[in-house]
């Protein structure tokens, strides 16, 4: 039974970590039930409940990056309602385009709303650059986050065999 949860929980991780580029998986919610996985598996001898908070504490911040990046880019840049809308728009009806839609979506929904908010060109760019911008540093916090979860998982069953 033990091999059995240790291999799902070895899924879930990798399974994760191609979620943190594809946003149609949940990448750090996945690897964080890998890691509890893990330790159940091992009784939680090797991963205990503070390795279980750190990476819960890891899961959180990257999670809230990922959403707020792409927002907080387009508002730096004077972004009206409108574009934020138009970027969570776009970002929905980018997951049904592949990896350039996910990429591209919120770009052009976001300069999709500002235009129609103020019928300007140059600021509706300004805006879609902005939250482009905002979206590469949630995905590059979000990859940060689980790179973080791995190694530390890593770096606990290393420190247990010592």
């Amino acid at each position: 039974m033990t091999a059995i949860l240790v291999i799902l929980a070895l899924i879930l991780i990798v399974i994760g970590l191609l979620g943190t580029v594809l946003p149609a998986l949940p990448g750090l919610p996945l690897m964080f039930a890998g890691a509890w996985l893990l330790a159940h598996s091992g009784d939680y001898q090797i991963i205990g409940s503070n390795t279980l908070i750190v990476l819960g504490v890891l899961v959180v911040i990257g999670s809230a990056m990922d959403y707020v990046a792409g927002l907080l880019g387009a508002k730096f840049t004077g972004a009206s309602k409108q574009a934020l809308w138009g970027a969570f728009i776009g970002s929905l009806v980018g997951i049904f385009f592949s990896i350039p839609g996910l990429i591209l979506g919120p770009l052009v929904g976001a300069a999709a709303g500002e235009f129609w908010a103020r019928r300007n060109l140059l600021a509706a760019g300004k805006v879609g650059i902005g939250t482009f911008v905002g979206f590469i540093i949630g995905t590059v916090a979000k990859v940060g986050c689980a790179l973080a979860v791995v190694f530390t998982l890593i770096g606990v069953f290393l420190f247990s065999l010592f």
